[in-house]
Order: structure tokens, then sequence, then C-alpha cells
């Protein structure tokens, strides 16, 4: 059973201008989701519809890098990296499935915040958002709000000591953390239990066998060699016939860095020695407000 989330009544931390940016495309994607009627469509094929929709946005990195010191939920499409266009496709499905008369940037940015933060709650502080798949996964299971898959098409244990938010390159890429380095101790106790959740993952020799049980709007969450986490990149299984696709949005010059519909999972995987593998998970609709 889902649980009741806590729905955000007030006004953002920061000026709407900083946390919601690309009023125009999110208007013109609501009216195209009440044209086509989105909202009849199942949860993973609603995602998957907005993410098709969002390709073509510019890569940007760190977009959620909004402030010095005060942490809120956002959204940006005039540019996206791989975890916000997953988020945004996702937050603007559940949104949709609302009566349209309550489609609006503050109920988004409540769908937003749902999925990103621990628990469902940003109390202002950069450690309320989850900075790492796996919690991500774990906490909102754990809250009705979708299934990790890869135990059940066949994952393998995989263990790893946490400590990416600890590292010289996160904090340098942080705003939050470059003005308060306080909070890197508080990130090395969070990541010290993220080290303790049970984590699986299908090798990538292993992911051609299972492709056909992937569904539209599953996360797809790429695993890599790096020591210090488990995952590097994320996006959406988007499955065309047979062929199950990988949408998400790409850093690589050559792919046009861009938000795309890319090529088939398995041969992704094959495209760097770093993918070792993926993990899968199946979000669930979430609660209607109002």
């Amino acid at each position: 059973m889902v649980q009741s989330a806590r729905v955000s009544t007030h006004q953002p931390r920061l000026p709407w201008s900083t946390v919601f940016k690309g009023e125009r495309q999110f208007k013109l994607l609501c009216e195209k989701a009440g044209q086509k009627n989105w909202a009849a469509k199942s949860i993973g094929d609603r995602t998957n519809e907005f993410g098709k929709a969002i390709c073509g946005t510019p890569y940007v990195n760190h977009t959620l890098e909004l402030d010095n010191r005060i942490e809120s939920p956002s959204v940006n499409f005039l540019g996206k990296d791989c975890w916000t266009f997953y988020e945004t496709s996702l937050a603007m499905a559940r949104m949709v499935k609302n009566t349209s008369d309550l489609w609006s940037r503050e109920l988004l940015l409540h769908y937003v915040e749902l999925e990103r933060y621990r628990d469902g709650y940003c109390d202002g502080t950069y450690v309320s958002r989850m900075h790492h798949l796996e919690e991500v996964f774990y906490n909102n299971e754990k809250r009705g709000l979708g299934k990790n898959m890869t135990p059940l098409l066949g994952g393998i244990p995989i263990r790893r000591q946490v400590k990416y938010m600890q590292t010289s390159t996160a904090v340098r890429n942080s705003r939050y953390l470059r003005n308060d380095p306080s909070m890197v101790p508080q990130m090395a106790k969070i990541e010290a239990r993220i080290s303790k959740i049970p984590v699986t993952y299908i090798p990538s020799a292993r992911v051609p066998s299972i492709e056909s049980k992937l569904r539209n709007g599953d996360v797809i969450a790429i695993v890599s060699n790096w020591h210090s986490a488990y995952t590097s990149h994320v996006g959406l299984a988007k499955r065309v016939g047979s062929i199950c696709r990988f949408m998400h949005a790409s850093s690589s010059r050559g792919k046009g860095r861009q938000c795309l519909v890319d090529v088939r999972l398995s041969q992704y995987l094959r495209e760097k020695s770093s993918h070792v593998g993926i993990t899968v998970f199946r979000p669930n609709e979430a609660p209607l407000v109002g």
C-alpha cells in the first residue's frame, strides 16, 4: 500500500526563477498530455511518453546546485542530466494522474520532492537529498513507491563501501559541500548506512537474456566499476517492439549531449568497459492530492 505523502503548500525556499526553469516547456507538456489522454496509460507508459517528449533537451550537469546553503526541490526543463531526466519524466507521469485543474508547478515539485528526498521530504538541507540510487530505490520501495526488480530478474549480490560524497571530486562539484564542509562528516554517516543496504545487480553478460522482461518506464541504473559507489548513470527502459532501448540524458558529444532514445540496452552496456551491469527499479503510482 502506498503511504500518504506530505504535500507542500508553502512557497519554495528559493525564488521560483531559481527552482523552476522552462515554464513554457512545462505548459506544452501538460497540453500534450491532456490532448493525448496520457493519464489513461499505465505509470510506465506515461513515464515513457514524457521521456520521449523531453528528448532533445540539452544535457547540462549540476542542475541541482542551486544555492550555497539552501536546498529545495527543483525542475529545469531547459537542461537535464541523467538523474533529472528520469526523475522529471516520472514526476510528470505521477502528476497527470491527478485531475488537470491541479496540474501546476507546485504539484510537479511535490512529486519531485517525493522521489528525490529521503522519506519524501526536503527539510531545506543538502543532506535530506538522496545522492545514491541505491538509497532512492530502497527508501522508495519502503514507502510503496516502487519495486526493486533486480533480485527477481536474477541479480547477484554486490557489496561496496560507498564513499563518493566524501571525495574531493564530489566536494569540488557541489556548491553546498564547498560552502559548508561540515556536511561531509554527515555524508560519511549516510554513506556508511547505504553501504549496509543489500544490493544486487545483473551483470552485463546476462542483460540480453532479461531484456524481454523489462517494461516501459523501468528505471535502469548503470552499475560501474567505481570502487566508491555502485552506479554511474541512469535512464529509462523503452520498448520498441521486441527490443528494449535505453532512453537517457547523454553527456557524450558523439550523441549530441542531449536527452535521447539510444541503442538497445545491452548494446549500450558494451560501449564502455566501466559498465559492469544494471539494477532495475519499477516505479508505482504515487498518492493523488486534493
